[in-house]
């Protein structure tokens, strides 16, 4: 008698649409983010209940919502574009969920098998490379009944620390075709360290007279600011922010915070002269936006690196980098740290309350948003040349309190606001966006009044576009075009999309118009009309 088990009989044949909508069932997906196209109408055809379908405007949006929807969640999100045209236009969202390291399984249709020999209309061709570099895994399967299979590897590459975008081609005539249901899997993802290497680490913590922690997005992305805590007080060191962080992993009223870096080689490295070893958690080593001289990496600074990203390991130009994710990493270095006898670093002082002002000054506003704000509430920001006054007057609590795009791409944070309260509908959404920022994607505000999320969208109105006004100064370069934006009434367009609105131009008037659209039941806007000073954001060229 043979002792080899019977084969597992193969379930019932199904539909790809009905085998792929399983597996979203069986991962958990309760929303399916997107704009519909020609090529995609049999997949979305007689569309189940339990399954919402969330239509944003314009696919660059659809992509931010998922993106700020997948955070929300933690887990990823879906998304269903139209071929190639759809693709392109999100194509700028997708690099920054790929920089954001938010897991996204995207779907976009493909014309008919039959006539794609003949180039036809909305065909993609070479669809899978299409979104490429930016997406960890990009497929367009070489049958139809491989499509479910493409899907659930699709879902297990995103999930996959370094989380990330993923994508999937499917022409129209694939969805009704028979194929076998596919099992939805365990796939653990977190990765321990190599346990040499935390010794090392906890050595040479102990053993420095001045240490620095440099904390980044990873840290918020696993849920670990409270271990993250819990070692920088036992380590008794000072906390920096890593540059353009897109999260708040690190308290920023705790006492041993010390505040954010600057993407300047020369300022960053100046703000961490005085440190004898600096731990970069959860981010590259370093993030620089203007060229100069790194001091940093001369070797009088011993620097070590704990990042779930292997690639972002390989372009650490000195020091040690641990591979693994965050919590693993953070219990073992907890475990392992010896007390120390270092007194306890001082971190900032927080700035006095600013005074009001005609025209109203940003920082006063900023100043009188956190602290109307709800404890609880959510900030996705995307107003890049007010963010030094931000980290001044609107200091983050911790988990789940801060989002923002590392791309630097615009048209980001009010689509991902959108996500976020889709995510998040007990608790209020602020996006905080200035004036140019905000036309990037301002469509997004439509499916927020459609569907009356708890989201406060504050427009920091100054006419242009600041961070360029900035930077024009520090490169020393003049009569740049194209700077200036006025005339947008961002009131009458938010409330011709279904939204409360109110201007405010006065500071007389600010703390009335905040508490009213932080308590709406539904989608609001401020539009505050700010000074119009150009801000510094960095130091400029000697």
């Amino acid at each position: 008698m043979s002792s080899r088990k019977p084969a597992k009989t193969a379930g019932a044949a199904v539909t790809v649409k009905q085998a792929t909508l399983d597996l979203l069932r069986a991962f958990g997906v309760k929303k399916m983010f997107g704009n519909p196209g020609s090529t995609e109408l049999p997949f979305l055809a007689d569309w189940p209940d339990d399954i919402d379908y969330v239509l944003g405007l314009q696919e660059a949006s659809v992509i931010g919502m998922a993106d700020g929807y997948a955070q929300a969640t933690r887990n990823a999100g879906f998304v269903n574009l139209h071929s190639a045209a759809g693709v392109g236009n999100a194509l700028g969202n997708i690099y920054t969920a790929h920089r954001n390291q938010t897991p996204l399984v995207i779907t976009a249709g493909q014309q008919a098998r039959s006539i794609l020999p003949l180039q036809a209309f909305l065909y993609a061709e070479r669809a899978s490379e299409f979104p490429r570099p930016y997406v960890k895994y990009s497929v367009e399967p070489a049958r139809a009944e491989d499509v479910p299979a493409a899907i659930a590897r699709a879902y297990y590459v995103a999930m996959q620390p370094p989380c990330g975008p993923t994508f999937v081609s499917v022409p129209i005539d694939d969805w009704t075709h028979q194929t076998q249901p596919v099992e939805a899997r365990h796939v653990s993802r977190e990765l321990g360290p190599d346990a040499s290497a935390i010794k090392a680490l906890a050595a040479a913590l102990a053993a420095s007279k001045n240490p620095a922690l440099v904390v980044g997005p990873g840290i918020d992305r696993a849920q670990a600011v409270d271990l993250m805590v819990r070692v920088a007080e036992k380590a008794k060191a000072s906390v920096w922010v890593s540059p353009f962080s897109a999260r708040c992993s690190f308290p920023e009223r705790h006492p041993q915070f010390a505040g954010f870096l600057h993407a300047s080689p020369g300022q960053l490295s100046e703000a961490l002269r005085a440190h004898d070893l600096v731990v970069v958690i959860g981010a590259p080593v370093f993030t620089f936006h203007v060229e100069g001289h790194a001091s940093i990496f001369d070797g009088a600074t011993t620097i070590f690196q704990i990042t779930d990203d292997p690639t972002a390991a390989a372009a650490t130009p000195v020091g040690t980098s641990i591979v693994a994710t965050m919590k693993p990493a953070l219990a073992m270095l907890l475990d392992l740290l010896p007390a120390t006898k270092r007194a306890m670093p001082e971190g900032r002082v927080l700035p006095p309350a600013p005074p009001a002002a005609d025209p109203i000054p940003v920082n006063f506003l900023l100043h009188m948003l956190s602290e109307a704000m709800p404890a609880d509430a959510a900030v996705v920001e995307e107003a890049p040349s007010h963010r030094p006054v931000m980290h001044e007057f609107m200091p983050m609590r911790g988990q789940d309190s801060f989002y923002t795009m590392a791309s630097g791409g615009l048209g980001y944070s009010l689509p991902a606001a959108v996500g976020m309260a889709l995510g998040r509908p007990d608790r209020r959404t602020v996006c905080l966006i200035g004036d140019g920022s905000a036309m990037y994607s301002i469509q997004a505000l439509w499916t927020a009044a459609q569907r009356k999320l708890p989201l406060t969208v504050v427009v920091i109105n100054n006419a242009g576009y600041g961070a360029m006004r900035s930077f024009s100064q520090v490169m020393q370069v003049r009569n740049v075009p194209g700077l200036e934006l006025p005339g947008i009434d961002f009131v009458k367009i938010a409330q011709g999309m279904g939204c409360d609105a109110v201007r405010v131009a006065k500071s007389s008037e600010l703390a009335a118009a905040l508490k009213r659209g932080l308590a709406h039941d539904g989608a609001s806007l401020i539009e505050v009309m700010v000074d119009s000073a150009v801000p510094v954001l960095y130091a400029p060229r000697s």
